[in-house]
């Protein structure tokens, strides 16, 4: 491979060294923070080989390199002048972007992390509404009274939830922030506020006047309140002696943050939430068919270019200002179902083992509410699939806003969260929705079917790229061990586009179910990255080998990681190389699914891949063979 040829034509793909603001890597992509996205050529880029394949989204364009990413990305380094590049994601993050983008990055980073809470909670409703629709339990008995009490503290708590990922996202103390969370939350002031309610006379903080507002279940104001408490913890560290800074720092950024939330920032925040969920309720009212038609068709092109985080929020806004959300969550609902039916129709048409595998797993985990792997895996790289997707995504979407299907938790939109969709009144909004998913489906199944056509020649290039499976023994094959205990899943199944479509090479990931990584071959070390996030290994039969730890973990520049070999090291079966926190990289909002590539596949023409469900460091998990 060669490096400088690489990179010089990346130059030319993203539009010139000029055109660079700041370029950074992890384990497998170069990430680059662009003047203007437009100048870049994917195309060019998408053909120049040793790419394999471009990305856009959180504010990067993100070209994928493989294992060799490192060299690539120091030969680009070369021609970029001093102060351009960054050494890691911490820096990028402080560059400047454009307001859209860095809004998107904020509403992803706060709310991603507290997903399973809002789940949990909706779930429960859920679930809770199911046995009260059958009859199993009386929605006036203690039993109903608990366990609904249990699923209201995660909206209700809401704010305390949003304070800790608020403030990891503004780079402040979460115990502060959560506490801000607990001052808008306490019961004195609830009782305060409807009191004044009931009197009619103002709440006074000396001569201040606090709005009669509560902010239970709100999204807005905890928001706000964090934002500017990042503002006055920096201020007070930077003014305060230094002899009592930890007396003074949180003293000041409490009080003050706690003022000016209660008098100023909680109402508008209080107002904006109110304005959005009332032009929710009057899109409802007078075009209800419209945002879920429109979500369904379009939704497959907001996952593509990362804009989607800006509107999920707004469906958990709606859930939790007016109890249900009729048009983000069920136009979703849609869209995903009909990603599924696509790309499904793709592995039952294809003849082709490899695409038919892929098409079937990726169209199942779809229908569930996982499209990543139908959408970068089948739909994009065939192109009709995704037409068929959008069509089936835009007609189950009309008839489910037809049908005013409402969403009464939240959930991944798909097949096993249905149950959300179960009202007080019974079964018939939970029907329409199963109507709408089944019409997104089929219409999205027949057209793919239809539309998509195997081309010989394509099929001939995959053939010729793809080792052949063989289950029998062979003296020759390289025994590949886990590196660590856990549950073993399909690469198709990660929730990561680049890995699930297996662009960098074939492989397995597992989910760790410890953090001590050891070498699964015999071997050299040929790279151990700055962030320790990820290893790269050479087996003595030329087996190349990534273990990349986590997703995204690269964001936390090594924080978690322990890491016991360096590049050139001999290693054995069993050589402990990697120690990793795991609780840190959830505490992220992170997942801890761990990717092992076989970057250099192609090379071999056997590959055995044993399928076991759970694992232990150690065990016999792959053969490979020339």
């Amino acid at each position: 491979m060669n490096y400088q040829e690489i990179a010089e034509k990346v130059i030319d793909g993203i539009g010139g060294t000029n055109n660079v603001n700041s370029l950074t890597h992890c384990a497998t992509r170069l990430r680059f923070n662009l003047k203007d996205d437009s100048k870049a050529n994917k195309k060019i880029l998408e053909e120049t080989p040793g790419v394999m394949g471009v990305t856009i989204g959180g504010g990067q364009y993100q070209v994928i390199i493989g294992s060799e990413v490192r060299h690539v990305y120091n030969e680009i380094n070369k021609h970029l002048t001093p102060g351009t590049n960054s050494a890691n994601e911490e820096e990028i993050e402080g560059q400047k972007k454009n307001i859209g983008t860095r809004f998107l990055e904020t509403i992803s980073s706060i709310f991603t992390p507290i997903l399973p809470a809002i789940t949990a909670a909706g779930m429960i409703k859920a679930v809770l509404a199911l046995v009260v629709a059958f009859k199993w339990v009386d929605n006036t008995s203690q039993t109903y009274q608990i366990i609904n009490f249990m699923a209201d503290a995660g909206f209700y708590f809401l704010p305390i939830l949003l304070a800790n990922s608020a403030a990891k996202k503004f780079n402040c103390n979460p115990y502060l922030a959560m506490m801000v969370g607990g001052i808008l939350l306490h019961p004195n002031f609830v009782t305060m506020v409807n009191t004044a309610k009931e009197s009619g006379e103002a709440i006074k903080l000396g001569f201040l006047p606090i709005y009669n507002a509560t902010y239970g279940s709100s999204v807005v104001p905890i928001i706000l309140a964090v934002w500017f408490m990042s503002y006055m913890e920096k201020f007070a560290d930077k003014y305060s002696p230094k002899m009592i800074k930890f007396f003074t720092v949180p003293l000041i950024a409490i009080l003050v943050t706690g003022i000016v939330s209660l008098v100023v920032l909680g109402p508008i925040g209080f107002h904006i939430g109110n304005g959005i969920a009332a032009g929710i309720l009057f899109l409802d009212t007078h075009v209800g068919w419209l945002v879920p038609m429109i979500i369904g068709a379009f939704f497959p092109l907001l996952v593509l270019t990362g804009t989607h985080y800006g509107i999920i929020p707004i469906g958990a806004n709606n859930i939790m200002s007016v109890g249900y959300d009729a048009m983000i969550g069920p136009g979703n609902l849609a869209s995903n179902i009909a990603q599924g039916g696509a790309a499904l129709a793709v592995g039952l048409k294809s003849k082709d083992p490899v695409v038919k595998e892929l098409g079937i797993s990726s169209g199942i985990t779809g229908v569930c509410g996982i499209t990543e792997p139908a959408l970068f895996g089948i739909n994009m790289r065939f192109k009709t699939p995704l037409y068929a997707a959008m069509i089936g995504g835009g007609v189950g979407g009309l008839f489910i806003g037809f049908m005013g299907v409402k969403r009464f938790a939240s959930g991944s939109p798909g097949l096993m969260t249905l149950p959300v969709y179960i009202g007080e009144d019974g079964f018939s909004n939970l029907i329409y929705a199963c109507i709408g998913a089944a019409i997104a489906f089929g219409v999205a199944f027949v057209v793919s079917y239809i539309l998509y056509k195997e081309k010989p020649a394509e099929t001939a290039e995959l053939d010729a790229l793809e080792p052949t499976v063989d289950n029998a023994k062979d003296a020759e094959m390289i025994s590949f061990f886990s590196p660590v205990d856990g549950q073993e899943m399909a690469l198709s199944q990660v929730n990561d586009a680049a890995f699930a479509s297996e662009a960098m090479g074939k492989g397995i990931a597992i989910i760790p179910s410890n953090g001590t990584f050891v070498s699964p071959i015999n071997g050299t070390v040929e790279m151990v990255f700055e962030t320790k996030h990820a290893i790269g290994l050479r087996s003595d039969e030329g087996l190349e080998v990534l273990i990349h730890i986590g997703l995204d973990t690269v964001k936390l520049a090594g924080k978690p990681f322990e890491t016991f070999v360096k590049n050139g090291n001999r290693v054995q079966v069993g050589t402990p190389l990697v120690q990793a926190d795991l609780n840190v990289i959830k505490a992220e909002g992170l997942e801890t699914t761990t990717p092992i590539i076989f970057t250099n596949y192609t090379e071999f023409s056997k590959l055995n891949i044993l399928n076991k469900t759970q694992v232990t460091s150690g065990d016999l998990l792959v053969e490979v063979g020339k």
